[in-house]
């Protein structure tokens, strides 16, 4: 067998890093260029949100990566030296097993996965620039330039570029990055000296102006943002002066600024592209789309597209699914791309606010939201909900197979609710080892699983891609789910049944299983090619003992 690169992916920052991984842990061989002589040392991402977190899982990384962190479970608001609100987060209405934000710093979550990366082959080659590339007959033909000037032409079936905001795989495929610029503000991060819980992230509002603190795990550093503007060649203890100047009487208490060890005075834009790719070249992460910091949305939406295309890319490169399957890339994720514009535009007015009425009105918004529980609760699932990733889905992608609503998560959701509905049931347990699986999983309620805990036994089957599963007859590894918990969370009853993507996504589901509406939702997915090639099979289900 060749040992040619299958895919070829242009940067190594934290989305390039995952689908390299994805794609290597389904069987394909990666090749992974960075134009960078080496890994960065500063880091412009830090936040990471509950639904990566959960991919991170998905992934085998999450104990890395939370060995990291510094857990945020509040967000909580300062106006001219005064407590406004703490908003602690409340995920009832989204079941996780990552109930927070998780603040690691960009250096460190490409550590960790450069790291599992190099466990699966791949290595980063560093120096090495895509200079251009040409689609011809199935192909691309990618010119690559490395540091000593040596050029090199390579053929590879696939291209993805996570090759950053200039991105020059975005650039010759010639989409546009459409959208607006907007304001500039300050980075940096800084040791700093202040009594506050580092369980929150701490928006200070003062005049007609507002900053923001993010706690790191190390150091005593903070993330500070200034939503005003400085020289970039301010010097940095002129910068901690100003950061200090500010934030004593914004939080009412002392404040002393360290020189900081990273800062950066940058005008942000809120673009994307209009599609995520042409013919046999995609983009992903900062190449296809730039968002405002203000909710830390940018590396996140980068992994869950690398994420949402791995899998894809595997089924059709291993001839497990058709070419359309890729389509999907596209129809799902420029959708999302469009939601978080519009969230991460509410989020940076709401972040810089410099309405000069703001003194007086937020006292008196924040009062009444800490005062009514109701209207807290639901300002705290709102925020959350637009930031965590815990919502966003593909109710109306073309994969996804609709059915009526009801209990458990419905087609387009992330099955892993089922996982965070009791993270220490031992069913919940076992759901979430299964979506570590890189296949399709089929669940399937026994009937009368109501009946008796010993009828709440799952069977573990692996089949290939077109082959539609007879679960009454197959055999398999049990997956146990002794107090009906996880049974209940994902709404199963008796004969009830559930397929799930690859990525953790409801693809459908159904009270009965037929093999007509199995092989109809499969089909969706393009994955009803007659003839498939050997390979890893695509496909493990889950269901209960008869």
């Amino acid at each position: 067998m060749s040992d040619a690169a299958q895919v070829l992916v242009a940067g190594a920052g934290p989305v390039g890093l995952t689908i390299s991984h994805e794609l290597a842990r389904r069987g394909l061989r990666v090749r992974l260029i960075d134009a960078a002589p080496a890994p960065a040392t500063t880091s412009r991402a830090v936040a990471t949100h509950p639904r990566t977190l959960e991919t991170y899982d998905q992934m085998g990384v999450i104990g890395e990566i939370l060995a990291q962190a510094q857990q945020i479970r509040a967000f909580t608001m300062f106006s001219s030296g005064r407590r406004l609100v703490r908003l602690d987060a409340d995920y009832s209405t989204m079941p996780t097993r990552y109930p927070f934000t998780a603040i690691v710093e960009q250096v460190d979550t490409e550590a960790v996965l450069r790291a599992a990366v190099a466990r699966l082959g791949v290595t980063v080659e560093w120096g090495v620039r895509l200079t251009g590339f040409e689609q011809e007959d199935g192909r691309v033909v990618v010119a690559l330039e490395h540091a000593g000037g040596k050029t090199e032409s390579v053929e590879v079936p696939w291209l993805v570029g996570c090759d950053g905001g200039h991105s020059t795989v975005r650039k010759t495929l010639g989409l546009p990055l459409l959208g607006e610029a907007s304001e500039t503000w300050m980075l940096a991060d800084s040791p700093v000296d202040v009594d506050l819980p580092r369980d929150s992230i701490y928006w200070i509002h003062i005049g007609a102006q507002a900053l923001m603190m993010v706690p790191f795990r190390r150091g005593r550093r903070w993330r500070l943002l200034d939503t005003t503007t400085a020289s970039p060649d301010t010097p940095s203890e002129e910068i901690a002066a100003r950061f200090a100047e500010k934030l004593t009487p914004g939080l009412g208490r002392p404040v002393d600024v360290h020189d900081p060890t990273w800062t950066s005075v940058f005008t942000f834009q809120q673009r994307m592209v209009p599609r995520m790719g042409e013919g046999r070249v995609f983009v992903a992460g900062d190449a296809a789309h730039v968002h405002s910091p203000a909710s830390g949305q940018g590396m996140n939406t980068g992994i869950q597209e690398a994420y949402n295309l791995a899998w894809k890319l595997a089924l059709v490169e291993q001839g497990h699914a058709r070419r359309e399957l890729l389509d999907s890339y596209s129809a799902e994720r420029v959708p999302i791309g469009e939601q978080l514009l519009g969230s991460t535009k509410k989020a940076t007015f709401l972040v810089q606010l410099k309405n000069t009425f703001a003194p007086i009105a937020l006292p008196l918004v924040f009062g009444v939201i800490r005062k009514v529980t109701p209207l807290r609760k639901k300002v705290q699932r709102k925020v959350l909900g637009n930031i965590s990733g815990l919502l966003l889905g593909y109710p109306d992608s073309p994969l996804t197979t609709p059915a009526a609503a009801g209990p458990g998560p419905l087609p387009g959701t992330r099955a892993s609710s089922g996982a965070g509905a009791d993270p220490d049931d031992p069913g919940c347990r076992a759901w979430a080892d299964e979506l570590r699986d890189t296949r399709w999983t089929l669940a399937v309620a026994a009937p009368g699983a109501e009946d008796t805990p010993t009828d709440t036994e799952w069977l573990s089957v692996r089949l290939l891609d077109d082959t539609v599963p007879d679960v009454l007859t197959a055999g398999g590894t049990p997956l146990a789910d002794p107090n009906g918990r996880l049974r209940a969370a994902l709404g199963l009853g008796p004969g009830g049944w559930l397929l799930v993507r690859p990525d953790g996504y409801v693809a459908a589901r159904g009270t009965v299983l037929h093999r007509r509406s199995l092989a109809r939702a499969l089909a969706a997915a393009h994955l009803d090619r007659p003839g498939t090639r050997a390979g890893t099979p695509a496909l493990s289900t889950q269901g209960t003992a008869p």
